[in-house]
């Protein structure tokens, strides 16, 4: 199974980063078989979206990868930093040229979401807004967390969350990332 993850976020010292590649680790030793591709949003630096430009040059290369890169995977596991309440400029952005793309640009994958913050309310409205536009945009939506006062949940050294109902909550979710819908008997 081939898992596309990524820190919704273009700070290179990310917690939401952290959370990805901690997430990742631990997907990989609860399940044997899985393939995980991390993306840097860095590499994904395009023009602001606009109408105008979109007629002008058409979807930036950048835009065409990433959507290709959703397609090409099994599953999704992307963590949000919050800006203001809501998501980076740079996830952004990135999102809106892969909307002209194809509106559901999560292509009915698998997708978890995760945030990590500093604050005490855990990412909570970066997470409610994604949430309710999943579903119109494609995502086959599995779950969310969010971790919040990070620092004080974060072993910097261990590289791992240490609050135990953290890891276990996190965990369920990638558990359910990797488990086929089941669908009811008829």
């Amino acid at each position: 199974m081939k898992i596309l993850a990524f820190a919704a976020s273009n700070s290179r010292n990310s917690i939401n980063r952290l959370l990805i590649d901690h997430a990742t680790t631990r997907l990989q030793q609860m399940q044997s078989g899985i393939e995980v591709e991390t993306l840097d949003l860095n590499d994904y630096e395009m023009p602001i979206f606009s109408v105008d430009r979109e007629h002008e040059a058409g979807i930036p290369a950048p835009a065409q990868e990433f959507f290709a890169r959703i397609g090409a995977a099994d599953a999704v596991l992307v963590s949000f930093a919050e800006h203001n309440g809501f998501v980076t400029a740079a996830w952004k952005n990135v999102f809106d040229w892969m909307s002209r793309i194809e509106m559901k640009l999560w292509q009915n994958k698998p997708v978890v979401m995760l945030a990590a913050s500093p604050g005490g309310r855990a990412g909570a409205n970066v997470l409610a807004s994604q949430q309710m536009i999943a579903p119109l945009f494609g995502a086959d939506l599995r779950g969310s967390l969010g971790i919040g006062a990070w620092f004080e949940g974060w072993d910097a050294e261990a590289k791992r969350l240490t609050r135990p109902e953290e890891i276990a909550a996190l965990d369920d979710l990638l558990g359910q990332l990797v488990t086929p819908v089941q669908t009811a008997a008829a």
